[in-house]
């Protein structure tokens, strides 16, 4: 059983499969050597990476994910600002203290090793990590799946779902599409409504909708640091050898200078909007700023981009809406979860921007008054024209052509939903289908096109 919360999640940038997991994974580990009473007796710990962990890491910020979880960091309280000044002391000193107590030596060019080369049939996405003692025995050795959105999967782990939700029975149970059409259909609810009454199995409905719009206060606070509102930062290149220069800002400055101007009148004008939106979300997660999964880091820019669309260009808006954006949107994510993939490591970008496009498009026609049998064609449309869409990050780094990406992704979720509203919700291709095809392209595409950097735009772009 998965929670609205476990979808949208708050986190760092770059990647929530290759940041927030192994920040994650190794927090899990350092906390197990503590319940173990083991943290005491450790002198070294060394981490593998494998796979695509390994293969794109250094782009990623892996090595630097793993840190701050071991020193007892988690995603969503780490300050992002201060990380750089961590890293530099730790490269500096040499020293780590595991949990923020117990100190080891530890060198990240010794300690870290990026085997990029070797993978495993479970996942791509594989990291294991040995604590030793001082007369070098192993204390503890231990192996994560980061299996994308920042969820992780600790081998042998018989629950299989470290971070999600306790199980518990549902009112509304659903594990695909067809399961929540028809709770839907059976009681009458909205996807919104039914989700809110899953929620409040864990927590009371005003807490879900406190906590939910505690989401979106933290999208905002995305988007605005992303155009350089009271972060000067954003005025700078991002982080790494492309040199980007983060584009949001200028737009911005620009779509601000045309309002109530005669240019004003551009009947597109929203649609640069949107761009600018889910730019700036993105280029903040590339910077490594505070972003939350949706449902990846990757994808971070498409729900805020439409989300903000609805709030200020659809008539009516109101935070009961953006509550049933994002329970309605999650609905979706937890179906792809649940019978396909979001890692790009595993299905391409299609498990990333497709499956944020589909949330997207089924949570705005949910909120301009779709039916449910609405919302399902409007998230089918959103993955359907985003099947096949690989995973090919230039220089191992979330920015080319992620960040465009984005924008574009949430363009096209903002269609999908105005077609599947112009419809009476009857549609040839079911959402479960389309979800099922994801999953079997995924498996179908060369591991060179899912996040290793080894085809696609990453080999026929130069770096400079």
């Amino acid at each position: 059983m998965l929670s609205v919360f476990d979808i949208f999640k708050i986190g760092i940038g770059p990647s929530s499969s290759h940041t927030v997991g192994p920040m994650r994974g190794a927090r899990l580990f350092a906390d197990a050597l503590a319940h173990d009473g083991l943290l005491s007796r450790t002198e070294r710990v060394h981490v593998t990476l494998y796979g695509s962990l390994g293969a794109t890491g250094h782009g990623h910020a892996t090595d630097v994910g793993v840190i701050l979880g071991l020193m007892g960091e988690a995603p969503d309280t780490v300050d992002p600002g201060a990380v750089q000044a961590r890293i530099q002391e730790l490269r500096r000193s040499g020293e780590l203290r595991l949990l923020g107590r117990q100190p080891i030596a530890f060198e990240p060019l010794r300690d870290i090793e990026f085997a990029g080369q070797e993978s495993l049939s479970e996942h791509p996405n594989r990291m294991r990590l040995i604590a030793r003692a001082p007369d070098g025995a192993t204390l503890a050795d231990r192996c994560y799946f980061s299996v994308g959105g920042g969820f992780v999967v600790e081998r042998g782990d018989p629950s299989n779902a470290a971070g999600e939700a306790s199980a518990t029975t549902w009112p509304h149970p659903f594990r695909t599409g067809d399961e929540l059409m028809s709770q839907a259909r059976a009681h009458g609810l909205s996807v919104a409504q039914l989700m809110l009454a899953n929620e409040s199995v864990w927590r009371a409905p005003a807490d879900v909708r406190t906590d939910v719009l505690r989401i979106w206060q933290v999208m905002q606070q995305c988007v605005r640091r992303g155009f350089g509102i009271d972060n000067p930062s954003a005025n700078e290149h991002l982080p790494g050898t492309l040199h980007i220069r983060r584009r949001a800002p200028q737009l911005y400055r620009e779509l601000l200078a045309r309002d109530g101007s005669a240019e004003g009148a551009d009947p597109l004008v929203a649609m640069d909007w949107v761009n600018a939106f889910a730019m700036a979300a993105n280029e903040e997660n590339a910077a490594g700023g505070r972003v939350v999964t949706a449902p990846t880091n990757g994808a971070a820019g498409v729900v805020p981009a439409v989300l903000h669309f609805y709030a200020r260009f659809c008539r009516g808006a109101s935070d009961d809406g953006i509550v049933d954006f994002l329970l309605t949107a999650a609905a979706i994510g937890m179906l792809y979860k649940a019978n396909a993939s979001i890692s790009g490591a595993e299905v391409g970008c299609q498990g990333e921007v497709g499956v944020a496009c589909s949330m997207a498009a089924g949570a705005l026609a949910a909120v301009l008054g779709g039916s449910p049998a609405q919302v399902e064609n409007a998230a089918e449309i959103g993955m359907e024209h985003n099947l096949g869409l690989t995973c090919d990050p230039v220089g191992g780094m979330v920015q080319i052509p992620c960040i465009e990406r984005n924008a574009m992704g949430a363009v096209k979720a903002i269609n999908a939903a105005r077609m599947a509203l112009r419809g009476d919700g009857s549609h040839y291709v079911s959402l479960d289908a389309v979800i099922r095809t994801m999953m079997q392209t995924g498996e179908d595409m060369k591991s060179k096109y899912k996040e290793t950097s080894l085809g696609g735009l990453a080999v026929n772009v130069v770096e400079c």
